[in-house]
């Protein structure tokens, strides 16, 4: 799979929500410094990771917090180029056999790829071929999409946190009514945790999760248009037929 580059319409989201944000506090009049309480981070961040992690298995909370990172260098689908390629193939299996695509095994660094053409070579029947990639791109899919949904989750549960850490600042704020010095503390964390579980998850969690959702998408497009490309060569299509089908796909 070619090398990932960093998305810079990802950053520059998360820099433009940070700026709007604190420059319109700024506006305001109001102190940069009373949107940064630690015991209301504690509670959001510290809860909602808390519930994440009890609501999903070891293997797909880890797996989540990986996948996070396509949101900044998101793998690239080259999809043009793997048609180029079925099409090379295509052409070389009419004049040379299946056998001959044996030596194209050590060219192929994806392993759905180079699954599919150990199956050409091998010789199995086209319908055998699509219902062992259909297995391994639902598999896929399904691994991915729970992944995702561990961003998704927590988008859900952080203002709810938030809340619940509002109202303990406000328990804090009535167990000291007799000292007006602890007052201010209590309220601030209040309603900055308020602020720390809606932002964090209509500006992080909840896009992270969508733009994960997309990216998935596109990887399971382009493992269905490679499905698509090695049962039409293992029917022996012509290999312009071949190239005309999966660049409709791309319209």
């Amino acid at each position: 799979m070619p090398l990932k580059r960093p998305d810079l319409l990802s950053v520059a989201g998360l820099v433009l929500a940070a700026v709007a944000i604190f420059g319109g506090q700024w506006l305001e009049g109001g102190a940069l410094g009373s949107l940064f309480q630690l015991a209301a981070f504690l509670i959001v961040i510290g809860g909602t990771l808390g519930a994440v992690m009890l609501q999903n298995p070891w293997s797909t909370f880890m797996h989540g917090m990986m996948l996070g990172g396509w949101v900044f260098a998101p793998p690239r689908v080259d999809n043009r180029g793997a048609i180029a390629t079925l099409v090379e193939w295509a052409r070389f299996v009419r004049t040379d056999g299946f056998l001959a695509l044996e030596d194209r095994l050590v060219e192929v660094h994806d392993d759905f790829t180079r699954s599919g053409l150990r199956m050409l070579v091998d010789g199995l029947e086209p319908e055998r071929i699509r219902e062992a990639l259909d297995v391994e791109i639902s598999s896929f899919e399904n691994r991915m999409r729970a992944a995702a949904r561990v961003w998704e989750a927590a988008g859900g549960y952080a203002p709810t946190i938030g809340i619940l850490g509002a109202v303990l600042g406000l328990i804090h704020v009535m167990e000291n009514l007799t000292d007006p010095t602890r007052l201010g503390g209590g309220i601030a964390v209040a309603f900055v945790a308020t602020i720390y579980g809606v932002g964090v998850a209509n500006l992080v969690f909840l896009p992270v999760a969508g733009k994960l959702r997309a990216l998935i998408e596109a990887q399971v497009a382009h493992r269905e248009m490679l499905l698509d490309g090695l049962v039409g060569i293992a029917n022996g299509e012509n290999p312009r037929f071949v190239e005309a089908r999966l660049s409709g796909r791309l319209a």
